[in-house]
């Protein structure tokens, strides 16, 4: 049988790893989150964008040219 806790611990830390800091909110790119899922990045958006109304206001923001 598989120790699935050892697979929990190495998700956990690639998540914590790919959470960045961004206007003093927590975030993910968009592209470390579709990787996640195992999605291209352009399918993510344009499912986010076809489901706004499925996501908190907040839940996606573009990053400005210095950030």
């Amino acid at each position: 049988m598989k120790d699935e806790s050892a697979n929990d611990e190495i998700s956990n830390e690639v998540i914590i790893n790919k959470i960045l800091y961004v206007r003093g909110l927590k975030v993910m790119m968009d592209s470390d989150l579709a990787e996640l899922y195992e999605v291209e990045t352009k399918v993510l958006n344009q499912a986010v964008s076809r489901n706004a109304s499925r996501f908190p206001e907040d839940f996606m923001f573009q990053l400005t040219e210095d950030e």
